[in-house]
């Protein structure tokens, strides 16, 4: 086996699968920024949830908005629903894990703020409770999915946004998931900031 080629072939497929998808995700995630910059311009939050690598990626997201990004500014409010070990576990043994999430939009979300739901294969029970949830609340929703976006698409309304990665690969999935948030916080910042939220 030829392990450094093997290595390469990630990068390059990597690299290959954002080209691709730049044309069909940046005017998803335009609208996406405009989405949260005006959640936050208006009082409102982002909330963040997923499984796995998701609930990882919903967490480095909210950490980006509370701390910040590239450039100094104000912290933003933003909240990651994957990291109360005690809400979480109290729900999924009280109830059903299908429902941690969701309880936590119902507690904690209003008309003014976005969620933004994360699941590769847009088919996590989890996730759809949440969105669901979400829409209960009047609280917009960014799904950020892979594939062929799953159960996801059926339960978006007008004025919500979708974002998916149109790759079969989980990792390739996640890779892009991760620059899609950055380009939603470098985003999000330029729109804010104005020209000092330009990119370096």
């Amino acid at each position: 086996m030829d392990l450094v080629r093997r290595i390469t072939q990630h990068f390059e497929d990597s690299a290959q699968t954002k080209l691709d998808a730049a044309p069909l995700l940046a005017g998803p995630i335009a609208a996406a920024v405009a989405m949260m910059a005006a959640s936050l311009l208006g009082g409102g939050k982002i909330m963040a949830c997923g499984n796995g690598g998701s609930a990882a990626d919903a967490q480095h997201f909210a950490a980006e908005l509370i701390n910040r990004f590239e450039i100094e500014r104000p912290p933003l409010a933003a909240i990651a629903l994957t990291t109360d070990t005690s809400t979480l576990t109290s729900i999924a043994n009280d109830y059903r894990y299908e429902d941690v999430f969701a309880k936590q939009v119902r507690a904690l979300g209003n008309a003014r703020d976005v969620l933004l739901a994360i699941s590769t294969s847009g088919n996590s029970s989890s996730v759809l409770e949440a969105i669901a949830a979400a829409r209960e609340q009047q609280v917009g929703v960014v799904a950020l999915t892979g594939r062929e976006g799953g159960r996801v698409p059926a339960l978006l309304r007008d004025g919500d946004v979708h974002i998916c990665v149109a790759a079969q690969r989980t990792a390739r999935i996640q890779e892009v998931h991760l620059l899609v948030l950055h380009c939603l916080c470098d985003g999000i910042d330029s729109l804010l900031l104005g020209s000092q939220g330009e990119p370096p």
